[in-house]
């Protein structure tokens, strides 16, 4: 008996080590990781989040093997830990995430559809061994994008005290209230950009991206982070943009932040040929 359990377990290690993944070894690795780590994913995700989550961690790895689950990993503690902060003060004042920062399925969907979409582009070898290193940077951009911007909205609900809503940027710099749609905060801009270092940082270390694509990943994801602000506060939800919810503008968010770094990344190709 011994035996068939150290089998099987030898057996277990070898599919999750696969080299390169393979959707066997992602679907186990992620139930054995899951698993372990529940207390975790469910104080920040609902339980249809937790799903949705699951099938966002199995691509990952099928497509970017161990590291790239660690990098989406990374975001998710770092962005849960932001969301907690002073949570009794955001709810009081009406400014937290519904049911206490607890995220559903189309938070989910809505931080991860960028990565999802290089994820499946590598995973099919769009464009081949060329593009590969491409779809790779947009994954790792798009992480960056949302993680600054979450970062940046909840360290600014929670510590900011001037906020500059973006649809008067150029003009007038209104202050509006904490947690108003499009402002920002100097408290939470500072907060955002440091998150953003600090997950390519950490993609870098894992070997991700290159050190002057971490540069571009930070770089792209402040272009994007004021493009979501002015879109926030010049659209969302207003007449005619009912369509136009937070989980849409998170989208076109990382959207952005992953296209213009991979067009950043592009120019500089160009640039040095």
């Amino acid at each position: 008996m011994h035996a068939s359990i150290r089998d099987a377990v030898g057996g277990t290690m070898a599919i999750v080590q696969s080299s390169p993944a393979t959707w066997q070894s992602a679907l186990l690795s992620n139930a054995l990781i899951f698993l372990l780590g529940t207390p975790l994913l469910v104080a920040g995700l609902s339980l249809s989040g937790i799903g949705a989550a699951f099938l966002l961690g199995t691509l990952t790895w099928r497509a970017f093997g161990p590291s790239g689950f660690l990098l989406v990993a990374t975001y998710f503690v770092i962005g849960t830990a932001a969301t907690k902060v002073k949570m009794a003060q955001k709810v009081a004042q009406g400014v937290a995430e519904k049911r206490r920062g607890r995220r559903g399925p189309g938070s989910v969907i809505g931080s991860s559809a960028a990565g999802c979409i290089c994820a499946f582009l590598t995973i099919f070898g769009v464009g081949g061994e060329a593009f590969s290193r491409l779809w790779r940077l947009g994954f790792v951009a798009s992480f960056c994008t949302k993680l600054s911007d979450t970062v940046s909205s909840e360290i600014g609900k929670a510590y900011g005290k001037i906020t500059i809503i973006s649809r008067y940027l150029v003009t007038t710099f209104k202050v509006v209230p904490r947690g108003t749609e499009g402002a920002v905060s100097v408290e939470g801009t500072l907060a955002g950009i440091l998150a953003a270092i600090a997950l390519a940082f950490v993609s870098f270390l894992m070997g991700e991206i290159g050190s002057h694509e971490a540069i571009i990943c930070v770089l792209a994801s402040q272009i994007a982070n004021l493009g979501e602000s002015i879109i926030g506060a010049a659209f969302q939800e207003k007449e005619g943009f009912k369509w136009l919810n937070n989980d849409a503008v998170n989208i076109i968010n990382i959207s952005m932040g992953s296209i213009i770094a991979v067009l950043m990344q592009q120019a500089l190709q160009i640039w040095g040929s």
